[in-house]
């Protein structure tokens, strides 16, 4: 543990919980946040917390990022309540203020701090296992986006500017194919020719959001499906966690990202790459689900892009990989070599597959 039980323990002590920690240990969820699980007794019941450190160097502006959490859970709350619906306590996160009543703690050492509770009698997944699982992640994050449709008080902070901007990450390819400063370029030819050779592509939805076809709306921009909590008992969507990255953005981006990693069922690193394939059935779940919760408030224009979305977002995220290879693997992590190369193959092989089965993913989305 990066922070001991008696750190924790005085942590703790600025948050309004009342009792005492028994326990304490890391919890894995998300690669960016330090987070851990605390157990407390509570007049002898065990009640669980998350405390979370807020990774300052991804995310610049804590205060800004925390204020866009407070808005969204405060307003995702009183819109359930509204409709009357159950398990409120389990259906979207509950910060935990500070004993001042804020909504995070900032320590002597400048770190800022944050509670949840614990959302109990849930489990997620690092990838789809079935398609009805498929069905309950487009079905959670489509209702993630509705019910934030209608949010009151101005636009949200953009946490991390310009993260899906596909132009931007284009140009930033082309520049590291120019300068090439580690000589990569020679390894990676038949990705550049395919990268290359899509550059018509990217501008597709930032240009129709720019004349005004798609409307900018706030999105998760994470929609991994191990952001989605299902119900031990039921395995139905219960709570859409990790929202540090809601912000202003694209409903196809959402989608797109969910069709890249649900509906494969290799990681995101697999070298065996004819293993690696969009699967329909799966995708037909996806946009169901997704369709059931969100296609009252999408357009024309975005329902007719919502195949193209999974083959733009799934490029874009190769064409990072490969930017990073040739810059000398500086972003994302890697545990061995040519691991981004790697990475970038995996989705670039999706990418392909995509292409071959768009026409249909289309045709069944139109049908819905």
């Amino acid at each position: 543990m990066a922070y001991q039980e008696k750190q924790l323990q005085d942590i703790s002590r600025h948050f309004q919980i009342y009792g005492e920690i028994q326990h304490a240990e890391t919890f894995k969820i998300g690669h960016i946040n330090e987070t851990y699980s605390a157990t407390y007794d509570q007049g002898g019941t065990r009640v669980r917390y998350i405390h979370q450190k807020i990774n300052k160097g991804v995310f610049k502006n804590p205060v800004a990022v925390m204020r866009n959490v407070m808005r969204v859970t405060t307003h995702i709350r009183r819109k359930l309540e509204a409709s009357n619906a159950p398990d409120l306590t389990r259906r979207s996160l509950i910060v935990i203020p500070t004993r001042d009543g804020k909504s995070h703690y900032v320590g002597r050492d400048g770190e800022f701090w944050r509670t949840f509770l614990f959302v109990e009698g849930t489990q997620t997944f690092e990838a789809v296992q079935t398609p009805t699982q498929a069905f309950q992640a487009g079905r959670a994050f489509g209702e993630f986006q509705s019910l934030l449709a209608d949010l009151p008080g101005g636009r949200l902070h953009e946490t991390i500017p310009a993260f899906h901007d596909t132009r931007r990450r284009f140009m930033a390819l082309q520049q590291a194919i120019h300068k090439d400063h580690y000589n990569r370029a020679r390894n990676a030819r038949p990705e550049i020719e395919f990268a290359l050779g899509r550059a018509s592509i990217v501008g597709v939805i930032l240009d129709a959001m720019a004349k005004g076809k798609i409307p900018e709306r706030i999105t998760h921009n994470d929609t991994k499906f191990n952001n989605v909590m299902l119900d031990s008992a039921t395995g139905k969507a219960m709570c859409v966690v990790d929202l540090d990255t809601v912000m202003p953005g694209c409903a196809l981006y959402d989608f797109g990202d969910m069709i890249r990693t649900t509906t494969s069922p290799t990681l995101e690193d697999e070298r065996d790459l004819a293993k690696v394939k969009m699967q329909i059935p799966t995708f037909k779940k996806l946009a169901e689900g997704y369709l059931s919760t969100a296609g009252n408030f999408l357009n024309n224009t975005e329902k007719s892009l919502m195949a193209f979305s999974g083959k733009l977002i799934t490029f874009e995220i190769g064409i990072r990989f490969l930017t990073d290879f040739l810059s000398g693997d500086n972003y994302f992590r890697i545990h061995r070599p040519d691991h981004n190369l790697d990475r970038c193959r995996t989705q670039f092989k999706l990418v392909e597959s995509i292409e071959q089965q768009e026409r249909a993913m289309q045709k069944f989305v139109d049908g819905l």
